[in-house]
C-alpha cells in the first residue's frame, strides 16, 4: 500500500475497503497516528477487515475509553443500557455499604469499568468490583481498565500506579479484583451472599447463526464470546441457575440478551427463583433481562 498523506486518501481507501463511516473513522485513525507511516500501517489494517477499535487500541464506552487488545472482544454501544439500568438500581437501593459488582464474561472489564465510575464517591460511595473472564488476554485488558479508574486499587493490574500483586485494596474508593476462570468458578467463597448487581454480556448468539455475523466479529473477536450453543442460551441458563448463591438479598442480576431470545432468558432468570423482567432499549437497540433476588433467601440452585 502507498504511504497514506491526506485525509481525502484515507476516506477514499476506506470507503473502498467497504467501511460505512469511512469519514467518522478516518478523522480517528489520523487523530491517532503518530507518523505518516504509523497511519498508513492502521489504515492497511482496518482495509484489511480488523475492527476499528483493535486497531486504535480502544473503544468509547459509556463516555470512558476503554484499552481493547487484539482479539479480545469489542465492548458494543448496546451494552451501555445494561449499566444504565444497573447504575439505576443500585443508586435507588443506596445504603452505607460499598455496592458489590460481579462483571461474568467481562471480556475487556467495560462494564465493571463503567459501574466503578459511576457508582464511586460521590454517593453511593466506595465500589467493590470483581471482573470474570476465561480469556487470559481479555483478563489483562481488563485489569488495566479497571485500574484506570479514578481511586481504584487493582492487584496485579500492569499500569502506573496500580497496587501489586498481594496489596491491600480495602482502602480505596474503588476495589477492583478481575478473576481467570469459568464463570463463578474464580470467585471467592466470601461473595456468596453479598453481591449487589450480578452483572453479564454473556455469548448469546446460536452456533448456526455465527456464520451470519459480519466478518470483523467471526474472524477478529474470540468464538467463547460469541458462541451462546444451540440456542444461545447455553452460558445464560448458567449464569441464571447459580445467580442465588452470590446475590445478596433484594441484589439485582441483569443479563444482555436479543429481542428474540428474551422470552427464554427470563424463564431462565425465573426458574432460578429471581423475580424476572425486560428492559429494551429501542434507540439501541438492546435488551436486558433483569432478575431481582426475593428479600428472604430462596433455596439456591448448583454452583457452576
Amino acid at each position: 500500500m502507498s504511504p497514506v498523506s491526506s485525509l481525502s486518501t484515507v476516506v477514499a481507501t476506506l470507503r473502498a475497503a467497504g467501511c460505512v463511516f469511512a469519514e467518522d473513522e478516518a478523522d480517528l485513525l489520523v487523530s491517532a497516528a503518530r507518523t505518516p507511516e504509523e497511519l498508513t500501517l492502521m489504515v492497511e489494517r482496518r482495509a484489511h477487515g480488523l475492527p476499528l477499535e483493535h486497531v486504535l487500541g480502544w473503544a468509547e464506552f459509556c463516555g470512558l475509553r476503554i484499552d481493547v487488545d487484539p482479539g479480545v472482544f469489542v465492548p458494543r454501544r448496546r451494552t451501555e443500557f445494561l449499566v444504565g439500568q444497573a447504575v439505576a438500581l443500585a443508586r435507588r437501593d443506596a445504603r452505607d455499604e460499598p455496592v458489590v459488582v460481579v462483571d461474568l464474561c467481562c471480556g475487556s472489564g467495560a462494564m465493571g469499568a463503567a459501574l466503578a465510575t459511576a457508582l464511586a464517591p460521590p454517593p453511593p460511595g466506595r465500589v467493590e468490583v470483581h471482573a470474570v473472564d476465561i480469556d487470559p488476554a481479555a483478563v489483562r485488558c481488563a485489569r488495566r481498565n479497571l485500574a484506570a479508574v479514578p481511586g481504584a486499587a487493582v492487584p496485579g493490574a500492569a499500569v502506573p500506579g496500580a497496587t501489586v500483586p498481594g496489596a491491600t485494596v480495602s482502602g480505596a474508593a474503588v476495589s477492583g479484583h478481575v478473576h481467570e476462570g469459568d464463570l463463578y468458578g474464580p470467585l471467592p467463597a466470601v461473595l456468596r451472599g453479598r453481591v449487589d448487581l450480578l452483572v453479564a454480556s454473556p455469548p448469546y448468539v446460536p452456533t448456526e447463526a455465527i456464520r451470519l455475523l459480519p466478518t470483523e466479529a467471526r474472524v477478529h473477536e474470540p468464538m467463547v464470546a460469541l458462541d451462546g450453543g444451540a440456542d444461545g442460551l447455553d452460558v445464560v441458563r448458567r449464569v441464571a441457575r447459580a445467580a442465588p448463591l452470590w446475590l445478596a438479598p433484594s441484589g439485582h442480576l441483569l443479563v444482555e440478551t436479543s429481542q428474540r431470545q428474551a422470552r427464554g432468558t427470563v424463564e431462565a432468570v425465573a426458574r432460578a427463583g429471581l423475580d424476572a423482567r425486560v428492559a429494551d432499549c429501542e434507540e439501541l437497540g438492546a435488551s436486558v433481562v433483569i432478575g431481582t433476588m426475593p428479600a428472604a433467601p430462596v433455596i439456591a440452585g448448583p454452583r457452576v
